[in-house]
């Protein structure tokens, strides 16, 4: 049975892995669209942050089935935690943009 102190601390390592990866897409793309070598930013961005991912799963689920699947629940949580972030950073900018052409 695994408890619940560590069933919390995986919830939270995978929601930090999530918002690491996504937040970390996230500021790809925003480079991406002023960068030179896109595709290079793209190629190398993900390797790091699908091998950070995975070794801080690795890590995280230490041979427990359920200490993972507690760290990928948390790993979507951080994706919603990002996308809802992101969201309000990009309605902001785009409202201090009009407000500046105004």
């Amino acid at each position: 049975m695994i408890k619940a102190e560590y069933m919390a601390l995986a919830f939270i390592a995978g929601a930090g892995l999530g918002i690491l990866f996504f937040g970390g897409l996230w500021f790809t793309v925003k480079q991406a669209l002023v960068s030179r070598y896109s595709a290079l930013l793209f190629l190398g961005s993900s390797v790091v942050r699908t091998g950070l991912v995975l070794v801080g799963f690795y890590f995280v689920a230490q041979g427990s089935w359920q200490r993972l699947v507690i760290a990928v629940a948390g790993f979507i949580a951080g994706r919603f935690l990002v996308i809802r972030l992101t969201k309000s950073f990009e309605q902001k900018h785009i409202s201090l943009n009009k407000a500046a052409q105004q």
